[in-house]
């Protein structure tokens, strides 16, 4: 763990080092203030030595001023070791994350990550910055302190050393319960964050269905939740302070007392009273300083935990040592392909599915809802490795493709359509960042969208909002069409990705993309007859398997769900699902 956020430091090294060098000088120079002043007491005021008194002082300001120059320097590279490792883990967090495979993603909810990225880091920065500072500071201090108390005054030293001994006691005891608390509370965050995120997201599903008062209560009941486990922890820490001030005050009394004696006979000088009693107040405090250093340690452990845990995760696809750049066609083939989502599953989704498709070819898909239309056509963009058998696309394994190349090159529009905010044209050059005006243009006639977005005050220039809320459903798909192909694919797939349209232009669409890339392959997963019939195959799923295979005219006189689904939706309407499959 500590080798994986010491990796994050990288620039911040420098800044991670100077940090604890300047506390350590501030130490020092605070250490050798109470000898000078009490110099000053026993050699300059109880003498009446002016001259001496002058010395002292100059030296005991020069002391301060190297001290207070040693404290801003060491706070400000602090600072900036601990937000740069803030920003390095966010960066490599992200960055990770790019690189996931759906298996990997699957196993972190968003809320999860969104909390990881924001409370996580900040609590080790927080940390990172008092261990930088205070872990090395306050024990040097104290430590220094000790030893020149043990220097002026053994005996009234030895007072010092059980007031720390049974203080650390006592502390430890107060860290070890808050710990416990503070952990149970931070894995309560997640659930407040998934609350907000949901609500936020699904905010007119609230509203549609006037859920505001249930919303509220989740949140409530969250939100408690972490002030209950907080509230229980400070309860605990809140102990820190008075034990503290009683040690404090016990220690002052006894020592002003036994050193009143001491100076009554002759065995200790005033100065060097006042010097063991600030000694004393250094000690006590820098110890109380170490035990809330500790506190925010436990607190951060658990965040660099969950930290380490996304930056160490590896995405289950990776490229060959070698791969292949060139894509030689669309042609596609599976090879008693076996998958599973979790290994430990029993049945498997798709079970030995073997199946040959065309470069160029049109691919109708329809199945029941959980037949594994999605997971088939993942798999040849490698989105998920099949468990067993294998995928070719243009002869070729997609396992020796590098990634990138690949799904370039294999176009998918996904089941849920997602827009970004920004202007149209932001949005559709995602599919080629360096896409013309008119290559665009002539991408959305394909997809029937330059239809609406001329209609619009500002065109292609017209901006769009998050997740695409100012744009219907079926505005939204075709726009997700379009800008799959200006990727120019070989392998163009679309998962149900016109159940928005209406059926006229779903069949503009389809006309379109037979007239303008002939070359390319096609899959198109749809619940509607229509959507897929004058396919050049169509592939019905059932259960994982391939139930049937061949054009519209061979699976109605051959294959029974084909029949039945086509039969109800010719006699009255009705989707796959309707139709019995």
């Amino acid at each position: 763990m500590l080798k994986t956020l010491g990796a994050q430091l990288k620039e911040y090294k420098t800044a991670s080092i100077l940090t604890p060098v300047f506390m350590l000088w501030e130490v020092a120079m605070e250490t050798l203030i109470p000898l000078l002043m009490a110099s000053i007491i026993d050699d300059g005021v109880n003498k009446g030595d002016t001259h001496h008194i002058y010395v002292t002082g100059f030296w005991m300001v020069i002391a301060a001023i190297f001290s207070l120059t040693a404290g801003c320097l060491g706070a400000n590279y602090g600072a900036k070791a601990a937000m740069g490792l803030g920003r390095n883990l966010r960066k490599g967090m992200f960055a990770n994350i790019q690189t996931f495979s759906f298996a990997n993603i699957d196993k972190y909810n968003t809320a999860g990550l969104v909390t990881r990225m924001t409370t996580d880091v900040t609590n080790i920065q927080n940390a990172f910055q008092m261990i930088l500072r205070m872990c090395m500071r306050a024990p040097a201090s104290l430590i220094c302190a000790m030893a020149m108390s043990f220097f002026i005054s053994p005996r009234l030293a030895s007072i010092y050393l059980i007031a720390v001994i049974l203080l650390g006691g006592c502390l430890i005891v107060i860290v070890r319960r808050a710990m416990n608390y503070f952990q149970e509370a931070f894995l309560k965050y997640d659930d407040l964050n998934e609350s907000v995120q949901e609500n936020v997201s699904a905010i007119r599903v609230v509203k549609a269905y006037v859920r505001g008062d249930y919303e509220k209560e989740r949140f409530k009941k969250a939100s408690q939740n972490i002030y209950n486990m907080l509230f229980k922890a400070e309860n605990v820490v809140v102990w820190n302070a008075p034990l503290m001030q009683f040690t404090v005050y016990s220690c002052i009394l006894l020592i002003s007392w036994l050193g009143a004696k001491m100076i009554v006979g002759s065995s200790l000088e005033t100065g060097d009273l006042m010097a063991l009693l600030t000694y004393c107040m250094n000690i006590l405090m820098n110890l109380m300083m170490l035990s809330m250093v500790f506190v925010m340690i436990s607190m951060s452990v658990a965040s660099a935990k969950r930290i380490c845990e996304v930056l160490n995760e590896e995405s289950t696809l990776k490229n060959p040592e070698h791969p292949d750049y060139e894509i030689p066609d669309g042609s596609i083939r599976f090879d008693h392909v076996t998958f599973r989502y979790s290994a430990t599953s029993e049945a498997p989704v798709l079970d030995d599915i073997c199946l040959s498709i065309g470069s160029g070819e049109t691919i109708g898909i329809i199945g029941g809802t959980g037949s594994s239309k999605s997971t088939l056509v993942n798999l040849i963009s490698r989105l998920y490795d099949a468990d067993s058998g294998t995928v070719f696309v243009g002869g070729k394994d997609v396992r020796t493709y590098d990634l990138n190349t690949l799904r370039d090159q294999v176009s998918v529009v996904l089941q849920n359509n997602v827009l970004f905010s920004g202007t149209i044209l932001d949005n559709l050059r995602w599919g080629d960042a360096n896409a013309t005006e008119e290559e665009c243009e002539a991408a959305c006639r394909l997809a029937c969208a330059d239809e609406f977005i001329q209609t619009f005050p500002e065109k292609y220039k017209t901006h769009i909002e998050q997740g695409g809320t100012n744009v219907s459903g079926g505005q939204k798909q075709r726009l997700c069409i379009a800008r799959a192909l200006l990727k120019k694919p070989k392998i163009l797939i679309l998962d149900d990705s016109t159940s928005a349209v209406d059926t006229a232009t779903d069949a503009k669409i389809r006309r379109a993309f037979r007239e303008a890339i002939p070359g390319t392959t096609k899959l198109i997963i749809a619940q509607r007859i229509n959507s897929v019939m004058d396919a050049d195959h169509i592939i019905v799923m059932h259960d994982g398997k391939i139930n049937g295979f061949g054009t519209h005219e061979q699976l109605l006189a051959e294959n029974e769900i084909y029949r039945d689904v086509y039969e109800s939706q010719t006699q009255g309407g009705g989707d796959f699902d309707e139709g019995g499959a």
